[in-house]
């Protein structure tokens, strides 16, 4: 089944904002990745900032990242704290989908497997939303 979730970009407090929301939701941190765990080449003071982190507390999900480090630019289609995730099962739901958020939108990055197993994609659609669309491969 689909799951929507929000994905928020903190710019470089991704850490903070996380102890903070724990102790605001009495949640917890469940994914942490952070750029030195990924395989592409970064800085050396961009290797402990935040990829990608997923909070958990009663009632609320969300990602979160510390941004694109570095020499690694945001898409200008992606520009903005807050786009929305949505985790899909199936290749062909996701193809659909993509295409159509992307129906007189703009496309960041087209779909393509990644390193952590899924095939992704971000796009923004007619009204301004940011999507990012992940499928997990099987």
């Amino acid at each position: 089944m689909p799951a929507l979730n929000p994905y928020i970009d903190f710019a470089g407090r991704c850490r903070d904002a996380l102890d903070f929301y724990a102790r605001c939701f009495d949640g917890r941190t469940e994914t942490l990745m952070t750029y030195g765990n990924a395989p592409m080449d970064m800085p050396a003071d961009a290797r402990d900032k935040v990829m990608h982190a997923e909070f958990r507390a009663p009632g609320i999900h969300f990602m979160a990242t510390d941004g694109c480090p570095g020499g690694h630019a945001t898409p200008p289609a992606m520009e903005g704290p807050i786009s929305l995730a949505l985790q899909l099962e199936d290749p062909a739901q996701q193809d659909r989908i993509f295409a159509a958020l992307a129906d007189s939108g703009e496309v960041a990055q087209a779909l393509q497997d990644t390193f952590w197993g899924a095939r992704f994609g971000m796009v923004r659609d007619r009204f301004g939303i940011h999507w990012m669309l992940n499928c997990q491969r099987p």
